[in-house]
């Protein structure tokens, strides 16, 4: 089964081109080195919940929007190899942490293993 990086970020509504410019680009490097897929998901009915949600969890400002993304690979070990290869890609020059569309200290990622995957 797969490997699956996981994200959630709040995003300055305001911002969506410039994030939508980088997920693609992201998509084409994560692809070029080994991810099986790449989903970026826009928030559209993420409700602020009271003791936990997305949007408390990354402290979605009301002029921010929840993102929610997935890569998936083929294992931990291609992932491992291709994370570090995309990192010292190229093309990701010029995207310096400063120069990033959202906040990346409120950024939630973490790496899972697929227990239940189920295709229509």
């Amino acid at each position: 089964m797969a490997y699956v990086d996981g994200y959630v970020l709040a995003v300055p509504t305001a911002n969506k081109a410039a994030y939508l410019e980088l997920a693609e680009l992201s998509a084409e490097v994560f692809k070029d080195h080994g991810a099986l897929s790449v989903v970026e998901c826009w928030g559209d009915d993420v409700p602020s919940g009271e003791h936990t949600s997305f949007p408390l969890a990354v402290q979605c400002k009301d002029d921010e929007t929840v993102v929610f993304s997935w890569v998936s690979w083929p294992s931990k070990t291609a992932r491992d190899k291709g994370m570090k290869a995309a990192m010292e890609d190229s093309r990701f020059e010029g995207w310096s942490p400063g120069d990033m569309p959202f906040d990346g200290k409120r950024m939630i990622f973490g790496g899972f293993e697929t227990l239940v995957e189920r295709r229509a």
